[in-house]
């Protein structure tokens, strides 16, 4: 063997191959997880089943939180697209990142302060800046200059609003309405309370995306078209809003209870 064969093998012996040590690595710290489940399963009641069931649980836990929630619907004040018992699915993470609620959406939203300790559910007809009022000529909804056509979504025989308003909704804040204007409790009711029956955008929980339940009405909820071609707000302009009452006489109770239940 010549002296440069001699030298080739001594590199090789000298020098172990960085793959061996990797993967004796990564062997370790396989072997380190299992032993960590094993461990647990062991201190669980019911072993491997309990466990896969809690970690289920958890990740369950962690998605309502801060991802998809359910709702479910105990009014009819947004017939007819969503019914008495429909569970409907609310997307959390629709106004995060930097997006905002959008004319025609409907949203979920904490009403505490506003409408009432509960959660609910409604269809936004202005964001921030936008000028809406009821009703221009043809009996519809305008904002922004812009007649709004709400016959596919709004309930058979109502009309737009039996109230009319005209208002700019602060920045920040949404002005919603119920699809079932003659058996919801909106912001048309709050025109003459603190906060002017606007919601903060803050106090939104998120946007319903989905009918999951009955499986039969199982649906995607999508923007209201009309409202999606209403133009931006040109500036503002002061108005006097209406106020409303809409309590049954003799009590201070409303007449509907429209929250959610999560």
């Amino acid at each position: 063997m010549d002296a440069e064969a001699q030298q080739t093998e001594r590199d090789r012996s000298s020098h172990p191959t960085v793959p061996e040590e990797i993967s004796d690595t990564a062997g370790a710290e396989e072997r380190s997880r299992f032993a960590l489940v094993a461990w647990a399963a062991d201190r669980v009641p019911g072993g491997r089943i309990s466990l896969t069931v809690l970690f289920c649980l958890f990740s369950l836990l962690l998605v309502t939180r801060f991802v998809i929630q359910p709702f479910q619907i105990p009014s009819g004040s947004m017939e007819p697209g969503l019914r008495i018992g429909d569970r409907v699915l609310v997307n959390k993470l629709a106004y995060r990142f930097g997006a905002e609620p959008r004319r025609g959406d409907v949203v979920v939203f904490d009403g505490t302060g506003y409408f009432g300790d509960a959660d609910y559910i409604k269809r936004v007809v202005g964001v921030g800046g936008d000028h809406v009022v009821c009703c221009d000529r043809q009996g519809r909804i305008e904002v922004n200059g812009r007649s709004v056509d709400e016959s596919t979504f709004v309930y058979s025989g109502d009309k737009p609003s039996e109230v009319p308003f005209d208002i700019v909704v602060p920045d920040g804040t949404l002005f919603v309405l119920g699809d079932h204007r003659g058996d919801s409790r909106d912001s048309r009711d709050h025109l003459g309370s603190p906060g002017g029956g606007m919601i903060p955008v803050d106090d939104v929980i998120g946007r319903a995306d989905w009918i999951a339940w009955p499986l039969g009405h199982w649906t995607h909820l999508e923007r209201a078209e009309g409202y999606a071609r209403v133009p931006a707000a040109a500036g503002p302009t002061v108005t006097g809003p209406t106020a409303v009452d809409r309590t049954t006489p003799g009590t201070s109770e409303p007449e509907t209870v429209d929250g959610v239940h999560g």
